[in-house]
Formats: structure tokens, sequence, C-alpha cells
């Protein structure tokens, strides 16, 4: 399907390549292999002289059903789909690194993600710098001749900071190293990295492609080259492939993405303007809120302000747990991008895992919450915080 569609058009009708069955909604194929029609074709198709499918850790029709739709959504040439978000990122260090290659990093990046960087891809020689997020001279003076890879979360988890794509994508550039930008806050309805010059879009499905904490998945969108080539061959011997029918389920997911991600940006916005209100209420993390840091950029290169709101109460842990225990409809849970409103304390959460002085470093304190704000009734959602803050 040609991309010149509008992209809520793309969402609904991209990726799907009809069966002999004419089926009007996209097939799942839950097969672990494929036959051939003869021993020639079976040679030839693994020689990668002929197109085909071969064996579904390799290749399965419905996986690429959900590959296409958001490559042509993110405006990609090629995406490969991975059994999580966090496989995603593993495929691309192996994918595109080797020992004696050097990384920075954003110290504000998920809790897991940075344990992936310190605790295991550091055992293969691969040297990992991290930096102030939004400090673009900090970026530019930890990159070296051995630097291959720039990763960053924009916005970030749970902070919501905000780094300038384009700026970061030109420093990479200069030093011959590539961008990989986490792009699970805003989906590619509010921002497409790759259009400021972003190698790669890293994607956590799990989340708001999903829309409905159903199912784990991950994907990584880039060029035909980079992607479609390189980090495909590790996904083909390393095994860390989507299943077909969590690639359905979310492929299903992207067709009301647009819509969601709208309700989900006015929902967040108008909590995160009643929590300034909120005298318990110390500080608000919202790119939405002109008091942002980064406001003025959020308008450059989002279309929307996501539906992540951080905030920090009064007082220490007991005081933000009690907000938490306090509710009676949020769900305590550390996912996020679900129609249900979710909320959960990243230091004993998300980012358990870190160093008092990471968690320090990354702005990640004891007092602070993040809600991933769902679409129920935005008065019910302000009521239920409400039971902790008063």
């Amino acid at each position: 399907m040609s991309n010149d569609f509008q992209f809520d058009t793309l969402a609904i009708r991209s990726g799907h390549q009809r069966t002999n069955e004419m089926e009007h909604g996209e097939a799942i194929f839950p097969t672990s292999s494929f036959v051939f029609h003869n021993a020639a074709d079976a040679a030839a198709k693994f020689a990668g002289d002929q197109p085909g499918n071969i064996y579904a850790r390799m290749t399965n029709p419905t996986v690429s059903y959900f590959q296409d739709r958001l490559a042509a959504l993110e405006g990609g040439e090629s995406c490969v789909a991975t059994s999580s978000g966090m496989s995603a990122i593993l495929a691309i260090v192996l994918a595109l690194l080797k020992s004696g290659d050097h990384i920075v990093c954003s110290h504000s990046v998920f809790g897991t993600t940075t344990v992936l960087f310190t605790n295991y891809i550091q055992k293969f020689g691969i040297e990992i710098d991290f930096v102030d997020l939004t400090d673009l001279s900090q970026w530019d003076a930890r990159v070296t001749h051995k630097t291959r890879l720039l990763f960053a979360e924009t916005p970030s988890n749970p902070l919501t900071e905000i780094v300038d794509i384009k700026a970061l994508a030109d420093i990479a550039h200069a030093k011959g190293a590539l961008l990989a930008i986490d792009n699970c806050f805003c989906t590619p309805a509010l921002q497409r990295p790759l259009e400021f010059g972003a190698d790669m879009v890293i994607h956590s499905a799990t989340k708001y492609l999903d829309g409905q904490g159903r199912c784990l998945g991950g994907a990584v969108v880039g060029s035909a080259e980079l992607v479609g080539k390189d980090v495909a061959g590790i996904l083909r011997s390393g095994g860390m492939v989507m299943s077909p029918f969590n690639a359905w389920v979310f492929q299903k997911g992207l067709e009301t993405l647009s819509l969601r991600m709208k309700a989900h940006c006015e929902n967040a916005s108008q909590l995160a303007n009643w929590l300034v209100e909120q005298p318990q209420v110390m500080n608000v993390y919202y790119p939405g809120l002109k008091s942002h840091p980064q406001y003025a950029l959020a308008l450059k290169q989002q279309s929307g302000f996501g539906g992540i709101v951080s905030f920090e109460v009064k007082g220490e842990r007991d005081d933000a747990w009690r907000v938490v225990d306090s509710t009676k409809m949020i769900s305590i849970t550390a996912n996020l991008g679900d129609t249900k409103t979710t909320i959960t304390h990243p230091a004993s959460t998300t980012h358990g895992r870190l160093s008092e002085d990471q968690r320090k470093i990354a702005g990640v304190s004891e007092r602070l919450l993040r809600v991933s704000v769902g679409l129920e009734a935005i008065e019910d959602i302000k009521a239920d915080l409400a039971l902790g803050l008063s």
C-alpha cells in the first residue's frame, strides 16, 4: 500500500496482504514452519535467491503485517518485531556493535535499560557513558572515535524530559555514530524521530501500541540496510522474535492508536493542571505544562504531549506510598500505555534495581510517583488520586 495515505488510513489499511481466502480482517498464522513446492524451492528460499517463508524464527506473515504497518507509521523503510521492548534494545547492540565500541546513553532512561547496559552489555567489552539527556554539550563531549551508538528516550521515563532529536542526530552523525530513539511515550501518532534525523526508533509495543496491556513485544524501525538487513539478521540467529498472536494484537492496536493517543493527551493535560493546584504536590512533570523546561521543544517536535504525568508529593517514601495505597480504582502496576490508568512508585519498582546514586542522578526521588493516564472519566481519576492527597 502506498505511503501517500494519511496516518490514520495507514494505521488501518497498511501491511495487510490478503490470502487466497480473501479475508477482510488480518489472519493469524500460528505455525512454526512452512512447506515448499519441491526441494529446489526449499533450496532457493534458504539461500535467499527466492522470497518466501521458511521458519517462524525468520519470518511469519502475521508478524510481517505488523512490521510493515509500524514502518509505514514511523516513516521508515523497514521494521523488525521482537519479543519485548528490552529485546529490541539488545538486538540493535548485538547486531551493530562489537567489543571495543562505545555507547553514550542518557541517565534518563527506563531503569532496566540502564541495568542492561551496565550489568550485561559492558561485560562484552562495550563501554558505556551516561549523560544528562537535555545537555547537548555533555553528549558532544562524550562522543569519541570509538562511539558507535547514541541512545535516548524522549520524553524520558519517568520525568518526561525531552531532547532535541535533530541536534542530537547532528552530534552523532558528525562523529560517525548512530542515533537510536526510544519512542515509547509518544508513539508515531505524536512523534516521528526518523524525520528529525534519528537512525532507528525503538518501541516497547507492550505499551501504547497495544494500548490494553495484553501482550509483550518490541520493535525497531529504520532503513532497509540497517534494520531490514543488520538487525533482522541477529533476530534470525538469536531468536528473540515476536509471536504471531502478539503481532496480530499489536496490529489491531495500531488501528486505534491515533484516537487513543489524542484521548490520553487530553486526560493527562487535565490531570497535570489539576495536580499543580494540589497543596500536597511539590512538582509536576508533564511536557504540556508551560512550566516544563522543554515545553517549547515539545511543541516543535511532538504533535501532542503524551499520557504520562509524574509528580512529587511533599514528604518522603511513606507519603508517596500512601497516595498509591489510597487509590480505589487506579491500577497499582508498573506497566503503562493502557486504557486503564496506572500508578507506580519508580524508586522501588521501575528504577528499583538502580543504586541510590544512579536514581539520584536520574532524578528519581523517593517522593516521585508516575501516572500513566488512562481513558476513564478524568473526574474519576482526579477523585481517586485525591483520596491519598487529602
